[in-house]
């Protein structure tokens, strides 16, 4: 039975595919559909595979299909053949300013599309009619459609019903009814009135069907004109949508719906796109044509406006009605201004300025290919007070008549910063049309706090404040000084002020109405700690040539309310204040000086002044008006500890054409010039020198230090010759478990000495290391080897060690004895009973002594010497740091030469190997200076 039912369907569904290949979609019958799923998977599997036969088609009979329209648009494909420069090429190509204008604006214009043609952004994908649409009452029916028609009532009936060519349906029961020239809503009517008049007791359910289809002609300038098939419903714009639209020089206000080769209708897009007019949009008939043709004048519209595009003219347009299809102006448009871009009949381009403003502007005619250019309004704000900086709530207010700062910022704890500075704020104010500005000092503290004073400004349109902190103000005050110093005009200076030194921040500063130094100095923060010196240097003539002026800061920042109006010192353009404080002053003095003395161009002598010896801050000054000696004391930090205060000299300089320079030198009574008698102090002159003197016998604090095996160990403060048994008896003297032999004198020049010694002997031995590898023995020892040799010598850290007797210093001989110098350091160890054997030996380790061992018994202690050793020059060590040598004495037979703390060195055999000569020396400053290391760390 499953062969048989294998064979039916087989032999079905080959007859099927066969007279089925021109279709264009195939169909299972239900038969065929149950018997499929009749058979086992891997059968289904085998047949759908070889006929071509989708699976699912055939096994999915039972649910409801779901029919939808076909997709008849998609987005056409763009092709870019034209790439445009980006604006910042368009830029860079231009160098003229007038060149980089109209590229701007050009670029602007080719970026301008067409109004409305985006409405049809696709092209078609099918040519099948579009019959899932609703069917309106006034549709015309006709041949082709086709009526559902159900019966309910007595009996229950459902007939479909096509319209013939003669416009006749065949009712069963009722005959043929015609319906030629009917619309939907009366064929219901009259089939109603036919059925209630034939047919008791029943009732009908009247709707359409598939409706009819039409052939129509796309022709003109479409996306893709030709003929097509459309629903019987469809209208113009719905033809238009099938075919993929409009090209890109076809109209949109003219689009002509001709029938029997006569127009029959207009279709003007913008009443659809602009006002949903669609009155025109006519529905077609079959063999109608829709003819697109080509587009008519055209205007661009860009700038300020809502709808940037190209519109297409109609009716000669004016001003006004481009503006009303590019949907009105922007809120930031300057209409007054307004361009238009024209060709003249001589083939080149105008520019007509419109008033959009005025009657006359709207109604100016509109030519083909004009761009109507709408200007933005400036973006300032005419009425607006604008506050930033410290403050709670910064931005934009509105100024109104007698408004001032109290009245913007009514509350210091509410409308401030916590670190808002209260004593310095700017007000900025534009003094004309240019944008050039005035800067006013505002004591924001004061104003707020106090609204009836002077402090309180009143402010006017656009005028800025800005309110400073204590941590930063470089960035509000950089755009102000940038501003300020862009509107200077030829020969005039800078309305900027400087401040350096010891002030909290130093630089540059606006240069306020009727400033004086003091605002200066609450500009910069205020002092960071108490001031010493402070110059005014003020540039007095266009060449940029400077004068120095002292300022007594402290006078003016002390009570500024009881000065004088003469007593203060008006700040002027390009000023520069120097507050000096404790440290070193040449750094800030320096441009000064060098300006000081490069202004000196007919021959006479700098502005400037010398002090030398016991001052703070010896060197060069300037000299400002009247200066005399207790000024420049002041400019140099004052007298330093050990300054002779009793006189002073002074070294004047006297130039003549006839005798040249005679030096003059006078002797000062410093004393009377500190205590500010009268007729001490003198003026002081270019190019004078002050020496103060250092008092006879003084020195600077010098101590000694004593460890080790003394009574009283410690520091001890010594004066100028001063010698080591003084300073043994004030410490007591040694204990009873003192080694005086094992002692250890370091001194720190000895020290230095050394150190420099070493580096010499460093630079010495890579010298005959790099003239022996040109020899005609060439090198003998390695790059690397020597290289290593000569780090391991420049590592050795020199002690400083002295060899003096401490024995023969404790019993008073004179010439054992010697003068101290600051920070020399004497160690005194305890009893050492011990003997050390190092170098080339079988193992070097150190020993107990006993008395009467000699050195070869020492040296057979630790084994003999090495094969590589050179005995014959062995040595000692002794423990006060002094070396016994064999050819020096006969001590190798005497068993007393050995005392404990000695240390015997055997030393490398340089004969051995030649390149080891090196390694003799180097290892033989390693040894002393470990010695004495060692003999110090026992402590």
């Amino acid at each position: 039975m499953l062969q048989r039912t294998k064979n039916v369907l087989i032999a079905g569904l080959s007859t099927l595919i066969i007279f089925s290949l021109p279709a264009q979609a195939v169909t299972p019958s239900p038969q065929m559909i149950e018997q499929f799923k009749q058979l086992p998977a891997s059968e289904q599997q085998r047949i759908a595979q070889q006929y071509g036969i989708d699976p699912s088609i055939l096994g999915s009979s039972s649910k409801t299909q779901t029919i939808s329209a076909p997709s008849v648009i998609e987005p056409r494909k763009v092709v870019n053949t034209v790439v445009d420069q980006s604006e910042d090429e368009v830029l860079n190509q231009a160098t003229k300013t007038e060149a980089k204008t109209e590229a701007v604006e050009t670029k602007k214009e080719k970026q301008l599309q067409r109004f409305g043609y985006d409405l049809f952004a696709g092209e078609p994908t099918t040519f099948a009619p579009v019959s899932d649409v609703p069917v309106p009452s006034k549709y015309m029916v006709g041949p082709g459609d086709t009526l559902n028609v159900q019966l309910y009532g007595k009996n229950s009936k459902e007939f479909t019903l096509t319209i013939n060519r003669e416009g006749v349906i065949q009712f069963p029961d009722l005959g043929p009814i015609s319906l030629n020239g009917l619309t939907f809503a009366e064929v219901r009517e009259v089939l109603k009135r036919r059925i209630d008049e034939s047919m008791i007791g029943i009732q009908a359910s009247i709707t359409m069907g598939e409706l009819r289809s039409i052939r129509i002609f796309i022709a003109g300038d479409a996306y893709k004109p030709g003929s097509y098939t459309v629903s019987s419903l469809s209208t113009i714009t719905q033809a238009l949508f099938v075919s993929g639209g409009i090209n890109d020089i076809g109209s949109l206000r003219n689009i002509q719906l001709k029938r029997s080769g006569k127009t029959v209708g207009t279709l003007d897009l913008y009443d659809l796109l602009m006002r949903g007019d669609a009155s025109g949009d006519k529905r077609l008939q079959s063999g109608d044509v829709v003819f697109v043709p080509p587009s008519g004048s055209t205007v661009g519209v860009k700038g300020e406006i809502r709808r940037p595009a190209i519109y297409e003219l109609k009716n000669n347009e004016t001003m006004a009605d481009v503006l009303a299809m590019a949907s009105g102006l922007n809120p930031g448009a300057y209409p007054k201004a307004s361009t238009v871009e024209r060709y003249v009949r001589n083939a080149s381009k105008t520019v007509i300025s419109v008033d959009l403003t005025t009657s006359k502007g709207l109604k100016t005619k509109v030519h083909n290919g004009d761009l109507l250019s709408v200007k933005s309004a400036s973006s300032r704000v005419d009425n607006a007070i604008t506050i930033a900086g410290a403050v709670i709530r910064p931005g934009q207010y509105q100024w109104h008549e007698n408004l001032k700062v109290a009245d913007l910022l009514p509350s210091i704890w509410g409308d401030l910063t916590i670190t808002a500075d209260l004593d310095y704020a700017l007000l900025v104010r534009e003094v004309n049309q240019r944008g050039d500005i005035d800067v006013f000092h505002v004591e924001i503290g004061r104003a707020i706090s106090q609204p009836q004073s002077i402090a309180n400004i009143a402010l006017s349109p656009r005028d800025r404040l800005l309110v400073f902190d204590y941590d930063d103000r470089s960035e509000l005050l950089a755009p102000i000084l940038k501003k300020l110093k862009g509107q200077v005009k030829f020969g005039q200076p800078e309305k900027v002020v400087t401040i350096n030194g010891n002030v909290r921040f130093a630089g540059q500063y606006p240069l306020t109405s009727n400033a004086d130094i003091k605002d200066l100095v609450i500009a910069a923060g205020g002092l960071k700690e108490k001031l010493e010196y402070t110059l005014l240097v003020r540039e007095k003539n266009n060449r940029g040539d400077i004068e120095v002026e002292k300022v007594s800061l402290e006078s003016v920042t002390a009570n500024p309310s009881a000065l004088q109006t003469s007593q203060r010192i008006k700040l002027k353009h390009r000023d520069t204040l120097f507050v000096f404080d404790y440290s070193d002053r040449s750094e800030l003095l320096e441009p000064v000086i060098k300006k000081l003395k490069n202004q000196s161009r007919k021959g006479e002598a700098a502005n400037v002044v010398s002090i030398l010896g016991n001052v703070r801050f010896p060197g060069e000054y300037p000299l400002t008006k009247s200066a005399d000696i207790q000024e420049l004391l002041l400019a140099a930090g004052g007298l330093t500890e050990g300054a002779y205060t009793l006189t002073a000299e002074l070294t004047r300089q006297n130039i003549s054409a006839e005798l040249g320079v005679e030096f003059v030198h006078k002797q000062l009574n410093l004393q009377d010039v500190l205590l500010k008698k009268q007729g001490a102090n003198i003026v002081l002159q270019s190019r004078d020198t002050v020496t103060i003197r250092t008092l006879p016998s003084w020195q600077e604090a010098q101590w000694v230090t004593l460890k080790g095996e003394v009574k009283f160990p410690g520091t001890y403060s010594i004066q100028h010759g001063e010698s080591l048994k003084q300073v043994l008896d004030r410490a007591g003297g040694l204990t009873e478990d003192a080694a005086p032999k094992s002692s250890v004198f370091l001194r720190k020049s000895i020290q230095r000495k050394e150190q420099v010694e070493i580096s010499k002997l460093s630079d010495q031995l890579r010298r005959d290391i790099a003239a022996r590898a040109l020899t005609k023995d060439g090198a003998v020892i390695g790059f690397a080897d020597s290289q290593l040799m000569l780090k391991e010598l420049e590592n050795v850290k020199t002690v400083g060690r002295l060899v003096i007797d401490i024995n023969a210093v404790n019993m008073g001989i004179e010439a054992a004895n010697i003068n101290l110098e600051t920070e020399d350091e004497l160690y005194v160890p305890a009893k050492n009973q011990i003997v050390s054997v190092m170098g080339e030996v079988q193992f070097p380790s150190t020993h107990r002594f006993k008395e009467g061992i000699t050195f070869d018994q020492y040296l057979l202690m630790a084994g003999g010497p090495r094969k590589r050793a050179d005995d014959d020059r062995a040595y000692i060590i002794k423990a006060d740091g002094s070396v016994a040598m064999e050819n020096e004495s006969h001590w190798f037979s005497n068993s007393n030469q050995i005392e404990p703390g000695d240390t015997i060195i055997v030393p490398l055999d340089t004969e051995y190997k030649d390149n080891l000569t090196l390694w003799q020396q180097v290892t033989t400053i390693i040894y002393n200076s470990a010695i004495a290391v060692a003999a110090v760390a026992t402590l």
